[in-house]
């Protein structure tokens, strides 16, 4: 599962302080949703880190049957395609969070867009061709409030209240994918960890030398492609998740014109502000993930507004101004 907000974090793990600290410590790297993920935490009693990978791998799988469009043979892949099928409780519970999140943001963040994204190349599918009445075509069959949940005696399934009507979780699922890895640790009870998949980031207590976890922010500027290299701040962090969103890994240019990934589910269109990237702070990597793909979407001054009026989240929103790059720190 490739997400469409391409996410810009590298993760620091500080290694200076006490050996014996270190050496407690345990690293497991893997493959899953068409990135890697890597783990750092303190070792589980009775959980070396072959038994800690598998059950890590076993439950990215699941995820990705669940909710990737990249997998053709996914829930989601086969839902979209206009199968009726009972939900697992991945499924279900990352579509009730898109759900309130989609209600909260007025829309600007929505899933059930997928067609929108596929139409401006940012999807599943190949590029379509964009046009206004192509545009306006699709707007009539977005939003969350046409799909709907409906318990029969097999099972719950997806109501659509269009047969047009198509998900992309691509906005949430890393996050959230973060988060049942967490969990795992959590019932095993791990109170120092940090989770990373494709960038995103949930993390616990303390890393190797006892100090809160490190995070870098890679400078949002067009052509930065290499993750770690060139920083535009180093975040100290602990029990939250931490995800980042931004336009300048994933966009095109056409007739002298960038089209960026974000695209605004309102007008249907990707957004055209000065808001390079939006990171964000919360208690999970769900909330957070959907979150700066939210901000993205709104720009600068909304996200601000925004920012003020949430005093349990933080954020750093990095823009451009008078052709310098500024940030903006909500902490």
């Amino acid at each position: 599962m490739y997400r469409s907000a391409i996410l810009l974090l590298t993760a620091l793990l500080l290694l200076s302080g006490s050996c014996a600290r270190q050496d407690d410590y345990v690293r497991i790297e893997g493959f899953a949703q068409g990135s890697t993920y890597h783990v750092i935490c303190h070792p589980v009693k009775g959980m070396n880190a072959a038994r800690l990978q598998a059950c890590f791998d076993a439950r990215l799988q699941e995820i990705d049957q669940s909710l990737s469009g990249y997998n053709k043979g996914s829930l989601l892949s086969r839902l979209n395609a206009g199968e009726d099928l009972p939900l697992d409780g991945l499924f279900i519970e990352c579509f009730e969070r898109s759900k309130e999140i989609w209600a909260e943001s007025g829309g600007a963040f929505d899933p059930s867009a997928a067609p929108l994204f596929d139409l401006w190349g940012f999807g599943f599918s190949n590029k379509g061709q964009v046009s206004d009445a192509a545009i306006d075509s699709i707007l009539a069959f977005v939003g969350m409030d046409l799909l709907t949940l409906e318990e029969r005696t097999d099972g719950t399934h997806l109501v659509k209240a269009d047969p047009r009507c198509q998900l992309n979780f691509n906005a949430i699922a890393q996050g959230y994918s973060c988060d049942v890895v967490a969990r795992i640790l959590d019932s095993l009870g791990c109170s120092d960890y940090l989770v990373d998949i494709g960038r995103e980031i949930r993390c616990k207590g303390r890393n190797a030398a006892g100090e809160k976890w490190r995070i870098g922010l890679d400078r949002p500027s067009d052509g930065n492609m290499e993750e770690g290299k060139d920083l535009q701040a180093i975040l100290h962090v602990s029990d939250c998740g931490i995800v980042t969103s931004g336009n300048y890994r994933k966009f095109y240019v056409e007739d002298g014109r960038k089209y960026a990934h974000t695209i605004d589910p309102v007008s249907g269109r990707p957004v055209s502000h000065n808001l390079l990237s939006a990171t964000v702070i919360a208690a999970d990597a769900t909330t957070a993930d959907a979150y700066a793909t939210w901000l993205m979407v709104i720009g600068l001054d909304r996200a601000r507004q925004f920012l003020d009026d949430r005093p349990e989240l933080e954020a750093l929103l990095v823009y451009e101004q008078d052709g310098k790059m500024e940030n903006y720190w909500k902490m």
